[in-house]
């Protein structure tokens, strides 16, 4: 069968190897050999600049074979304002042998449910994989897509992450459990070499995305912020079908909840700082967690109120702290990183009963703080800033960035 690159449109196959001489395989994300990358349709879902492009590539470059002919595309390319939909392009590029098809910000689509359910059952022995904005609902659409893609969702860079892709140093991921029993061995491992605290302090200021790769550090949060407006501007008004009223709305609120994170909502009167109605509330503090730009935090349900209503809300991760606050509170900015590895990773995070901080999985109390802190109950541990190996319940903060 002669080469689909032969007849597919010229642009795109010119547009992918453009991308792929700038594709190296130095760093993997985490997650990327989690993925498995024989399921016939895959959604990698997650934030603007946490590597889902990169991922594909990756993919693309190192780990297909010939045969599959693989295509990258994306839904920004002026191919699709005119010249062909998605499910043309993919029926074409399959005429000619292609076997597997990266589809790039399949949000920016309007018909992407429907063409990638056609495409799915159409074409049984194509694998496609599609990355999508952490704020779309991918079963959703107009389509059900549900039986037929698996969804991975791509968090920013843990600690460990960051220290491997921007420092070169290379560590083994610890589980929590790992962590509360052997803290001490696994901190001084780490510490007798590594001057972890300085470069802690970094990633919690430029470390969370990748993008810290190939930008100077004192223009990361300038990028951040326009990640940010892109989030709200571009992939929140796409999925969620907002119009620019509404996205004003959007931005006045995160505007609101930046003057006091984190903090415990008082819904009617965060609707009237921010010009909107309590209904109102609700629905766009969800869509901006999906948009990953917050993180809520809620006690044990006790009802459907519960279900709604957040008890205490923060940024995301704490690189967001820096770009939106002009001096943000340190003890929010290491509460901030802890939920954020902690969820990241797949635990469940409540609040507990108790005076404390954090409940992780039902289980174990964390209370957050600096080096000096100190608790009389010999049953909760502290996560202590400022610290480079732990004794008894006190482990390093920065630890907790070693679980993914």
């Amino acid at each position: 069968m002669p080469e689909y690159s032969n007849y597919i449109h010229k642009n795109l196959k010119d547009y992918q190897l453009v991308l792929l001489k700038k594709t190296d395989n130095k760093f993997y994300r985490s997650i990327y050999n989690k993925i498995d990358w024989d399921i016939r349709m895959i959604a990698l879902k997650g934030p603007r600049g946490t590597g889902k492009t990169t991922s594909m590539l990756q993919r693309l470059k190192y780990h297909t074979i010939k045969n599959q002919n693989p295509l990258y595309v994306s839904m920004e390319h002026p191919h699709f304002y005119s010249r062909g939909s998605l499910f043309e392009t993919a029926q074409e590029y399959y005429q000619y042998g292609g076997r597997y098809l990266f589809i790039d910000e399949v949000h920016k689509y309007e018909n992407w449910s429907r063409e990638l359910k056609v495409i799915y059952d159409g074409f049984p022995d194509l694998k496609v994989v599609f990355s999508a904005s952490s704020a779309l609902e991918i079963f959703e659409g107009e389509a059900d897509l549900s039986r037929r893609v698996i969804t991975y969702n791509f968090p920013g860079m843990s600690f460990r992450e960051y220290l491997k892709m921007i420092h070169h140093l290379d560590f083994n991921t610890c589980t929590f459990e790992d962590i509360l029993a052997h803290h001490h061995d696994i901190s001084m491992d780490i510490s007798l070499n590594t001057q972890i605290l300085p470069l802690f302090i970094r990633y919690l200021r430029e470390g969370y995305l990748p993008i810290i790769k190939n930008v100077k550090p004192e223009t990361y949060t300038l990028h951040l912020i326009q990640i940010i407006n892109t989030t709200l501007i571009q992939d929140l008004q796409l999925s969620k079908k907002l119009n620019a009223g509404a996205i004003n709305k959007l931005k006045r609120l995160l505007s609101v909840i930046a003057e006091s994170v984190p903090f415990e909502p008082n819904i009617s009167s965060i609707a009237k700082k921010a010009g909107i109605t309590r209904e109102m509330v609700y629905e766009f503090l969800t869509y901006l967690e999906q948009a990953k730009l917050l993180n809520s935090i809620r006690k044990k349900p006790k009802g459907i109120a519960a279900l709604q209503k957040p008890d205490k809300i923060y940024f995301e991760n704490p690189n967001l702290n820096f770009a939106l606050q002009e001096n943000p509170e340190t003890g929010t900015v290491r509460e901030t990183f802890f939920l954020n590895q902690l969820k990241n990773a797949g635990h469940n995070i409540i609040l507990p009963d108790l005076k404390y901080d954090f409940l992780v999985d039902n289980k174990h109390i964390i209370e957050v703080g600096g080096k000096n802190k100190t608790v009389k109950d010999k049953e909760v541990f502290i996560a202590a800033d400022g610290i480079e190996t732990g004794f008894a319940n006190t482990i390093p903060l920065w630890l907790f960035g070693f679980l993914y």
